[in-house]
C-alpha cells in the first residue's frame, strides 16, 4: 500500500528467506492484477522496485514511519520498540499492527512514547479499507492526525479508537469467531457448511472459519487469548482448543500453507 502510493519501503526481517518469500508473494499478486487489467506491467515493476529488503534493524534509522508486524506477543513487541526508539529519530512515528495488545504497554519503555500508536490493518490489507488508528495513554493527538492523513492518502478509511482490549473490531469479532469454533467442536456441521451459512445466508463476505484460516490459525488464536485474558477471562472470549490444535506448529494458513482447515463440505 505504501509502495503503491509512491513511498520507498524497507521490509525488515531477521530471516532473509522470509523477505524473499514476501517480495515474491507481492510480485505474484501484482502479476495477477496485471493479467486482469487492473495494473500495467510498468506500474507493477515500479512498485516492486520501491521494496527494499533489509536484515539489519539499523537500516530503519532514517525512516519517518515504522509499522511493526511481529508475532502477537507483548514481550517481542516491547523489545522491538525499545530497539527502534534507540535507532530512529525522536520524530519517527512508531506504530504497531497489533490486533489486541495494549499500545500503552508497548510504549511504556520507549523514549518519546507520544509518537507510539497502533495502526491496525485488516486481512487482506490491500483490499480491506478499514484501519484502526489506536491511541495509547501517551500518544499525542498530532501523531493520530498525521497517521489518519497518511492512511487516507493510501486510500484507506481510518477509525480512531483508544487502546482497549481488541480495540473495536477484534472486541466485537471475537465472539463471532468463538461461536463458529464451538459449533465445529460440537459437530453441529462441517466447516464448509458453517462458513456457507454465514457467508451465503448471513451476508458475510467470508465465513468465520475461512477468515481465521486466511489470517492464520496461530495468529488468530493468539489474539483470542490476548483478548480473553485482558477481559479477566470473560467466557464470551473463551479460546478454542480445536483452533489451538489447528494452529500448532506456527501454522499460518495462507502464509505457510500448513495447518489449514479442510473446508470441503
Amino acid at each position: 500500500m505504501a509502495a503503491a502510493a509512491g513511498h520507498p519501503v524497507l521490509l525488515y526481517d531477521i530471516a532473509s528467506e522470509a523477505l524473499t518469500r514476501a517480495v515474491e508473494g507481492i510480485r505474484q499478486r501484482l502479476a495477477a492484477r496485471v493479467a486482469r487489467g487492473k495494473l500495467t506491467a510498468d506500474q507493477a515493476d515500479a512498485l516492486v522496485s520501491r521494496l527494499v529488503p533489509v536484515t539489519e534493524l539499523a537500516a530503519l534509522a532514517d525512516a519517518w514511519l515504522v509499522i511493526e508486524a511481529a508475532s502477537e506477543r507483548p514481550d517481542v513487541k516491547k523489545a522491538l520498540f525499545s530497539q527502534l526508539a534507540a535507532i530512529c529519530s525522536p520524530s519517527t512515528l512508531l506504530t504497531s499492527n497489533t490486533s489486541s495488545i495494549s499500545i500503552t504497554a508497548i510504549a511504556a519503555d520507549v523514549k518519546h512514547p507520544e509518537r507510539v500508536a497502533g495502526l491496525h490493518f485488516f486481512n487482506p490489507a490491500p483490499v480491506m479499507k478499514l484501519v484502526e488508528v489506536v491511541s495509547g495513554l501517551a500518544t499525542s493527538p498530532e501523531v493520530v492526525e498525521q497517521l489518519c492523513r497518511c492512511v487516507t492518502a493510501w486510500g484507506k478509511q481510518p477509525v480512531r479508537c483508544r487502546s482497549t482490549p481488541g480495540f473495536i473490531v477484534n472486541r466485537v469479532a471475537r465472539p463471532f469467531y468463538a461461536e463458529a469454533w464451538r459449533a465445529l467442536e460440537e459437530q453441529v456441521a462441517p466447516p464448509a457448511v458453517i462458513d456457507a451459512a454465514l457467508r451465503d445466508g448471513g451476508g458475510f463476505p467470508m465465513g468465520p472459519l475461512a477468515l481465521t484460516d486466511l489470517i492464520g490459525q496461530d495468529v488468530n488464536f493468539a489474539v483470542t487469548c490476548s483478548v480473553f485474558n485482558a477481559f479477566w477471562q470473560d467466557r464470551r472470549f473463551l479460546p478454542s482448543l480445536v483452533q489451538q490444535e489447528a494452529g500448532a506448529g506456527r501454522a499460518s494458513g495462507q502464509e505457510e500453507r500448513t495447518g489449514r482447515l479442510s473446508l470441503a463440505p
